[in-house]
C-alpha cells in the first residue's frame, strides 16, 4: 500500500511563486510506486486547494481555472485519521493522508507557522519543526543564537521599523559604526526580496525604507571583503547529519538576486561527472549560476562541512537544509550567512554530484520525517489527570459569580 504524501506549497508569501516551483518540480521526482502524491495548494488568500492538476505548473497562470475545478479543502483530525474535506454544502472527504510534505518559502508558510498548525493536527510532516522553522526564517533571532553559540557571523545589528521612523538618527548612528559598506535585510523574507546595500548614509536610508517595505524588523551587517559566497546542504537531523557537496555561488551583483536565483541562465561548471544541461524557463535554485564543486583546499573543504553540521545541529534542524556561507578569501575566513530550513528546490543539485539523485534524496527526507514523528510521539507531552476534578461545585459556582461581575 503506497503512502499518502500531501505536499503542501504556495501561501501567503513574497515567495509564492518560487514554492510553486519548488513543490512542481518535487512532486515529479517523487516515487510514485511508493508514495500517493496529493499536491495541496494554499493560495495568496490563504485557501487551500487539491487536484490532480496542481501537478501542472502552467496550471497556475489562470488561477481561475484552479478555483473552478480543482477542489476547495480543510485539513484536519477526523476519528484518528488525517482528512483533507471539501468546504462546499456536501462536506466530502477527499481523501486522508499520512504524511504532510511542506515545500513552502517566505513568512508565514516556512516560519513555523504552518508546522505549528500540522504539529497541533498531529500529523507527521517533512522538514524542521516549530522552533527550527521560526529561528532559521527570522534573520535576527539566528544571527543572535549563532552569536551566543560562538558561530563566525559577520558584524551586525538589527532593529524594529518603528525604533527608525521614531529616532532615525540613532539607529543610523548605531548602523554606522559598523562601517560601510553594509547589507540591508528584511529579517523575515527570503529570495534576496528586499535587500539592498549602501556605500553611504543616502544608499542606507533608502535601502532601509526598502526593506521596511516587506517586514517590521530590518538587520543590517558588514559586507564581506574579498568575497565568495559557497552553500551546502545538511540532510538529517539533530541525532545524524551527512553534508552535501559545496557549490560557488557565481554572482554578478554584492548578493545573490531574485532574478539571479530565479530567472537566471542556469549556467554550471560542473566537476565529478555532474550533469550540468542549461536549464529551460525558471527551475527555482537551479537557475543560479554556480560552480560545483566549489574551487576550495580540502582543509577549507572540511572547514564548511563542519561548520554546516554545527549551525545543523544549533537550530534542531531536521529534513534537508542549505547552509550558506560567505568567504574572505584574502583572509581565508568563513562566515555563516544563514540557514534556509526548505531551500529552493530543495537543493537537489547540490546532492546529484554526490551520488544520490532527486528521488532518493526526497525519500530520504519522508524517511527523517516519520522517525522524527516516532520520537515525538514517544516523548510524554500530557498527563493522565484532570485538575478540574478537584474543583467543589461551590467552589465552582463561586468562581463564576466572581466572573459575572467583573
Amino acid at each position: 500500500m503506497r503512502i499518502k504524501l500531501g505536499v503542501v506549497f504556495g501561501g501567503e508569501s513574497v515567495e509564492h511563486e518560487v514554492s510553486i516551483i519548488s513543490a512542481v518540480q518535487a512532486m515529479n521526482k517523487i516515487d510514485q510506486e511508493k508514495y500517493d502524491v496529493i499536491p495541496i495548494y494554499i493560495t495568496k488568500e490563504g485557501e487551500w486547494y487539491t487536484g490532480n492538476m496542481l501537478m501542472d505548473v502552467e496550471v497556475y497562470q489562470d488561477l481561475d481555472l484552479i478555483k473552478k475545478y480543482a477542489n476547495n479543502v480543510v485539513l484536519y483530525k477526523k476519528d484518528g485519521a488525517f482528512v483533507l474535506q471539501n468546504k462546499g454544502l456536501f462536506k466530502k472527504i477527499v481523501t486522508d493522508l499520512d504524511v504532510i510534505f511542506p515545500i513552502t518559502h517566505g513568512t508565514n508558510v516556512e516560519d513555523g507557522i504552518l508546522q505549528g498548525y500540522l504539529q497541533t493536527i498531529g500529523i507527521p510532516y517533512v522538514g524542521p519543526n516549530v522552533y527550527a522553522a521560526v529561528v532559521a526564517q527570522d534573520k535576527a533571532y539566528m544571527r543572535d543564537i549563532f552569536k551566543a553559540n560562538d558561530l563566525p557571523i559577520p558584524t551586525y545589528t538589527w532593529f524594529y521599523d518603528a525604533d527608525y521612523k521614531n529616532n532615525p538618527d540613532e539607529v543610523i548612528e548605531k548602523i554606522e559604526k559598523i562601517k560601510y559598506p553594509v547589507i540591508v535585510k528584511p529579517a523575515t523574507t527570503g529570495s534576496s526580496v528586499g535587500i539592498g546595500v549602501a556605500k553611504n548614509k543616502d544608499e542606507l536610508i533608502k535601502a532601509i525604507e526598502e526593506a521596511i517595505n516587506y517586514d517590521s524588523k530590518i538587520v543590517v551587517e558588514e559586507v564581506i571583503k574579498n568575497l565568495m559566497e559557497v552553500n551546502i546542504s545538511v540532510l538529517g537531523n539533530y541525532e545524524s547529519q551527512e553534508t552535501s557537496v559545496i557549490e560557488e555561488v557565481l554572482s554578478k551583483s554584492a548578493f545573490l538576486t531574485y532574478d539571479e536565483k530565479y530567472v537566471g541562465s542556469g549556467k554550471v561548471k560542473g566537476k565529478l561527472g555532474a550533469k550540468v544541461t542549461p536549464l529551460k524557463g525558471s527551475k527555482g535554485m537551479a537557475s543560479a549560476d554556480r560552480k560545483i564543486p566549489a574551487d576550495l583546499t580540502d582543509k577549507m573543504t572540511k572547514e564548511v562541512e563542519e561548520l554546516a553540521i554545527k549551525v545543523f545541529k544549533v537550530l534542531g534542524n531536521s529534513g534537508n537544509a542549505r547552509i550558506d556561507m560567505l568567504i574572505d578569501k584574502k583572509a581565508k575566513k568563513v562566515y555563516v550567512n544563514e540557514i534556509n530550513s526548505i531551500p529552493g528546490s530543495l537543493a537537489f543539485y547540490l546532492w546529484d554530484p554526490k551520488g544520490k539523485d532527486y528521488t532518493e534524496l526526497l525519500d530520504d527526507m519522508i524517511s527523517i520525517a516519520i522517525k522524527d514523528y516516532k520520537r515525538r510521539e514517544s516523548k510524554t507531552h500530557s498527563f493522565n489527570t484532570n485538575i478540574l476534578q478537584g474543583f467543589a461545585r461551590n467552589g465552582l459556582k463561586g468562581m463564576k459569580g466572581k466572573l459575572q461581575n467583573k
